[in-house]
């Protein structure tokens, strides 16, 4: 179950205009890496060391893959592909690797992960 608060927001394009309250999901915890490999190793045959050294090695390839431009695809679990800001230039010539102010990570859920979004529960507790 998602739990929400209210929040009170301004209009950022009209912050004369009257506040309006949304709902806003708030976490009720975190799952770690060493939570993952206990959860794994308690529905396979597969140790929990060896959950978290596979967990930690998927990890640091993943990062290698994304850094040598790739994008890593998880199937059901979705895409992840570093994107960037950049500063706008006058002329395409201007563009260059200077250009670029940030990188980000960029993530697109596959199918089955958004599909699963239909069936959230929720639950107002603020």
């Amino acid at each position: 179950m998602v739990h929400l608060n209210k929040v009170e927001r301004v209009n950022p394009q009209d912050v004369a205009a009257p506040r309006k309250f949304y709902a806003q999901a708030i976490a009720s915890g975190k799952t770690d890496l060493d939570r993952l490999a206990y959860l794994i190793s308690n529905q396979s045959t597969v140790r929990k060391a060896d959950c978290k050294a596979v967990l930690e090695a998927f990890v640091h390839n993943m990062e290698d893959e994304m850094r040598q431009g790739r994008i890593v695809e998880l199937g059901d679990l979705g895409n992840f592909q570093i994107g960037v800001s950049s500063r706008g230039e006058d002329t395409a010539e201007d563009v260059s690797e200077n250009s670029v102010r940030s990188a980000h990570y960029n993530f697109r859920p596959g199918r089955t992960l958004r599909n699963s979004l239909r069936t959230l529960r929720y639950k107002l507790v603020g």
